[in-house]
């Protein structure tokens, strides 16, 4: 930011500093370092782009260099989208598709449960209908069915006249169902994006960049990604046979609204093409013309500029709420639907099992925790296990994914949670942090025959096993893990981007930060540091929340939240604080509460001074 500038938000740091704020141990015990450790590399790039220090202090701490700044705020499709084919297997995945919709050939998409299933299945969709053809989409009963392509669905389609099946998101390692489906005559199509064995499943083609032998750089993109790969190259050969000579060729950025939902949604990282895909989606998004997601957005409330935030914690939750609680194509069915009058009748049922879903999570939350802290009354806090696993009796499958991730944000482990049906069979979820890859640890416990199923990517898996291997199966994921969960927690260390003040945390500083946007997995949103302010009217609000008012020297007051806290040190102190001062972290977020343009902080970290 330019110097001498009245109200400055940011202020410089010193490169030799070895801790932010002098913070060796904050309240969550964690040590707070600058992001950026290189003061000089924000200096050049505000100079040579003529841009605010701040913007450049953010991006240069991502990695961004000077020489693609430019490129990096303003991504586009036309530089940035790569040749699909460079993808193993995508030229013959897309001429086959492509010859099944010139001839006709009756084609169905079995997609996945989730938010990146329904959406890669709504892609096709919606293509198919564009092009003049027809699609048929299943979804499997995530509780009667599991994940993955099951071979009773797949004969059933079979049946039912259909010739070609595109899985979406799943199929990578579905051998036996794949290899029944081929016996039968029914051509399979793979469009997925989970970790490969060596050995793949018996199918026409198999699109998957994480492939062994694949070597497109692809492997972050989620399924949707993919399958929007996958839909330009069909689209590619279609125009190559003349198929839209008479026809009008389909508007392929119009999907990119679906492909930034199942991106967020898959927590994929938000870098490279991936972000790319965002940040256009949402730009379509705003333009409101998929009447599912209009629909969808207006009973969640959605009505302001959407971000990536929205798609994960407003849209996201809602589309999967059907299969978390036995109604697993309702989401694709949103997505893909033009009719208005369903389109509202659809979402308002969603968003009716999401309530019902909250419920149900904060019961098997309640218990999972209970039994970890259990286990854990022996150990004290830094000699928490590698893996920390939970499972019981009568766990709705449908939550267990959101419950993992509470775990691992609460223990800042990997984190595993199952739910046993009656037959003795469990069906797990797990999340990772970073530097540990999850999905590969369940892919060598499938090896090593622990399991029934199973599969995944870094940050998240899922399992299927027989309930008395659930010991075994803990244990060996322990041992393979134990090294690189080590590593990344040898240093606890919260990075910290800068440092605002209450008087300075404004909406243009806002508008100013988010153009290194948007924020998720893998393109951290910015922490800032608010020194020495006193914390007034703290409360308890909610179950575990704490809103409280950070006072400067200045007597300008900036609001400030903290979610899920109440019972922890950092909540604790805050409720505790009566005026004391503290440093406090976190990020800056729009407050449009009752029509107001005001900032708030999300608070994730303090000190007492």
């Amino acid at each position: 930011m330019a110097q001498g500038h009245e109200n400055e938000p940011f202020e410089p740091l010193g490169s030799v500093e070895k801790t932010f704020l002098g913070v060796d141990r904050s309240l969550t015990g964690r040590k707070w370092l600058p992001r950026l450790k290189d003061d000089r590399l924000a200096l050049g790039m505000a100079q040579r782009h003529d841009m605010p220090e701040l913007l450049a202090r953010v991006l240069a701490g991502r990695g961004v260099s000077s020489d693609v700044v430019e490129r990096y705020l303003n991504p586009s499709l036309k530089t940035d989208l790569p040749d699909p084919h460079i993808v193993t297997d995508m030229a013959v995945a897309a001429e086959r598709i492509a010859r099944a919709i010139a001839q006709g050939q009756k084609v169905a998409v079995f997609g996945d449960y989730d938010v990146d299933g329904a959406t890669s299945s709504a892609l096709l969709k919606r293509y198919f209908r564009a092009v003049g053809s027809d699609l048929i989409i299943y979804i499997p009963d995530r509780i009667d069915e599991g994940y993955g392509p099951n071979a009773p669905a797949l004969l059933r389609l079979k049946e039912q006249g259909v010739e070609v099946v595109i899985t979406v998101d799943c199929g990578t390692m579905a051998h036996k169902a794949l290899g029944i489906a081929q016996e039968h005559g029914l051509e399979v199509i793979v469009a997925d994006h989970h970790q490969a064995e060596p050995l793949l499943p018996p199918a026409h083609s198999v699109v998957n960049p994480n492939r062994l032998d694949d070597d497109s750089g692809l492997g972050q993109l989620a399924a949707a990604g993919v399958v929007f790969l996958l839909i330009v190259a069909i689209n590619r050969s279609l125009r190559e046979q003349g198929w839209f000579e008479g026809r009008t060729e389909p508007n392929l950025m119009q999907l990119l609204d679906l492909v930034a939902l199942g991106t967020v949604c898959d927590v994929v990282p938000l870098q490279g093409l991936n972000r790319v895909f965002v940040r256009q989606g949402l730009k379509v998004l705003a333009q409101r013309g998929n009447v599912g997601l209009r629909a969808l957005a207006d009973v969640a409330g959605l009505d302001e500029t959407p971000a990536a935030y929205h798609l994960g914690f407003l849209l996201g939750p809602r589309v999967n709420a059907g299969g978390r609680v036995g109604r697993a194509d309702l989401g694709a069915r949103l997505l893909t639907t033009e009719d208005e009058q369903e389109a509202r009748h659809l979402a308002q049922e969603l968003d009716a099992f999401n309530t019902d879903r909250r419920a149900i999570e904060a019961q098997v939350q309640e218990e999972a925790l209970a039994q970890v802290e259990t286990r854990l009354l022996d150990r004290r806090a830094n000699q928490l296990p590698p893996l920390i696993i939970a499972s019981g009796e009568g766990w709705h499958p449908g939550v267990i994914g959101i419950v993992a991730s509470r775990l691992k944000e609460r223990y800042e482990r990997p984190s595993f949670v199952i739910a046993i049906d009656s037959k003795g069979e469990g069906k797990g979820s797990g999340r990772s942090i970073n530097g540990v890859d999850l999905g590969r640890a369940v892919t060598a416990a499938l090896e090593s025959g622990l399991l029934l199923n199973g599969g995944g990517h870094s940050m998240a898996a899922g399992l299927s096993l027989k309930a008395d291997k659930v010991a075994a199966f803990e244990e060996f994921v322990s041992k393979r893990i134990a090294d690189d969960v080590e590593a990344a927690g040898e240093d606890r260390v919260y990075k910290v981007d800068g440092v605002v003040s209450p008087g300075g945390a404004t909406r243009d500083l806002l508008a100013l930060v988010e153009q290194a946007g948007p924020f998720g997995a893998g393109n951290p949103e910015p922490r800032f540091a608010v020194p020495q302010v006193r914390v007034v009217n703290a409360s308890r609000v909610g179950a575990d929340h704490v809103r409280c008012v950070l006072m400067g020297e200045d007597g300008k007051r900036l609001k400030g939240i903290a979610w899920r806290v109440a019972d922890t040190p950092l909540g604790q102190s805050l409720l505790e604080a009566g005026g004391r001062v503290f440093h406090i972290a976190g990020r800056l977020k729009a407050d449009n509460w009752q029509g107001r343009r005001n900032v708030q902080l999300t608070i994730e970290d303090a000190v007492a001074l």
